[in-house]
C-alpha cells in the first residue's frame, strides 16, 4: 500500500483539482433553423456554427435541424431536443410569437435557450444574437432613397414595399426600418406587402399584381431580403419591363450577388452568418461552462449581441464581397455574368 505525506498529498489533490478546472464542457447542443426558402441555413449558418463548436468544445454533441417552415414540425424538434438532455438549444424561431411556450418549457428545465437571428419578444430567451435588423431595413431604404435621388427620381414618386413573414419578429424589425428610412425620403410607398413564410414565388405574385395596378408609377422596390427582392425582379421581366426598377435586398446570396453584377438588383446586405453563427457558438459554451455571457445591448428585455452589416450595391461588390473572400469570382462570375464581372474589375 502507497502512502502519500501531507505535502504531497496536497501536491496531488492540486493536480486533481487543477484538471476538473481545465476539464472541457460537453453535452448535447441542438441548433434549429426555421426554413429552406434561404439557402443560408444549410450554406453558411449551421457550417459557421458546427466549426466554431468543434473549436470550443470538441466533446459537444451538436444536432441540427430545419423546420421547413413548419411551426409544429419546429415544436417537435425543440421537444425531442429536451428528450435529449439538450443543455443549449440554439432557436432561429419559424413563428416568433409560438417560440415563446419553448421557450418557457425549456428553461423550467433548467436548459438555456439562445435565440438567433429572429428575436422572441413575449417572452425573454436567455440571449438573443442577431444582426441588426431595423439596421438592416433603414440602410436598404436609405440606399435606395438615395440612388433614387441621385438618378434625378422626381419627389412625390412612388415605390413597393415587399416585407417578410408576419410570422417572424425579425421581419417586423426590418420593415419597421424601412419604414422610418421611407417616412425620412420625399418618395411615396404606392403599396405593402408581408410575405408569407418570405417565400419568392409569393412575392413575385404579389408584385406582378401591383405592376398590372401601377405599371410606370413604380420607380423602386424596397424588398426584406433577396429572395423577395429576386421575385419582384422576376414579375418586372415577366412583365416586359426594362430596364427593371432598382430593388433592394439582403443576405448577399449567389443569385443576388449575380443579379447586381447584371444590374437586375440594386443592392444587398453583406452579414456573413458565419459571424453571428460563431457568436452563438460562444454564448452556448458560456452557458456550458455555467457561466453568464457579456450582453452588448438589450432588445425585448433579451441580453443580445447585435452586429451591423454592410450595404453591398455594384460600386463596392468588389471590396465587399470578393476581396473579403465572401465569395469567389469562380462561383459568381459565370456565363452570362461573366462580362460583368470584368466590367467591375471583379475578373481581367
Amino acid at each position: 500500500m502507497k502512502f502519500f505525506t501531507l505535502p504531497a498529498a496536497a501536491s496531488a489533490m492540486a493536480v486533481l483539482l487543477g484538471s476538473a478546472a481545465l476539464a472541457e464542457p460537453s453535452g448535447v447542443v441542438g441548433f434549429l433553423m426555421p426554413d429552406q426558402a434561404s439557402t443560408r441555413y444549410e450554406e453558411h449558418d449551421f457550417p459557421g456554427f458546427k466549426a466554431e463548436m468543434d473549436k470550443l468544445c470538441p466533446s459537444c454533441e451538436v444536432i441540427y435541424q430545419n423546420a421547413n417552415a413548419d411551426v409544429a414540425l419546429q415544436q417537435q424538434q425543440f421537444n425531442a431536443l429536451l428528450t435529449q438532455d439538450a443543455k443549449v438549444i440554439v432557436l432561429d424561431p419559424v413563428d416568433s410569437a409560438a417560440a415563446a411556450g419553448l421557450v418557457t418549457l425549456a428553461q423550467a428545465q433548467g436548459v438555456k435557450v439562445i435565440a438567433y437571428d429572429r428575436p422572441i419578444p413575449a417572452t425573454p430567451a436567455d440571449y438573443y444574437v442577431s444582426f441588426d435588423n431595423e439596421g438592416i431595413g433603414y440602410a436598404i431604404a436609405k440606399s435606395l432613397v438615395e440612388h433614387l435621388k441621385a438618378s434625378g427620381v422626381p419627389d412625390g414618386a412612388g415605390v413597393l414595399q415587399i416585407n417578410g413573414s408576419p410570422t417572424d419578429a425579425a421581419a417586423g424589425l426590418i420593415r419597421d426600418g424601412i419604414h422610418r428610412a421611407l417616412k425620412e425620403s420625399p418618395y411615396k410607398t404606392l403599396a405593402e406587402f408581408d410575405t408569407p413564410d418570405w417565400a419568392p414565388p409569393k412575392a413575385q405574385e404579389w408584385a406582378a399584381g401591383q405592376i398590372t395596378r401601377f405599371g410606370a408609377e413604380i420607380t423602386g422596390v424596397v424588398a426584406a431580403n433577396d429572395g423577395t427582392g429576386g421575385g419582384a425582379v422576376a414579375a418586372f421581366k415577366a412583365a416586359g419591363v426594362n430596364p427593371v426598377p432598382p430593388v433592394t435586398g439582403n443576405d448577399a446570396t449567389i443569385a443576388a450577388l449575380q443579379l447586381i453584377i447584371s444590374g437586375d438588383q440594386y443592392n444587398t446586405i453583406s452579414k456573413p452568418s458565419e459571424i453571428v453563427a460563431a457568436a452563438a457558438a460562444n454564448i452556448a459554451v458560456t452557458f456550458l461552462n455555467g457561466e453568464t455571457p457579456e450582453a452588448k445591448t438589450s432588445l425585448y428585455d433579451t441580453p443580445s449581441e447585435l452586429f451591423v452589416p454592410a450595404v453591398v450595391t455594384k460600386e463596392n461588390i468588389k471590396a465587399e464581397i470578393f476581396d473579403k473572400g465572401i465569395q469567389t469570382p469562380e462561383q459568381i462570375c459565370t456565363g452570362e455574368y461573366a462580362e460583368g464581372c470584368k466590367a467591375l474589375g471583379i475578373t481581367q
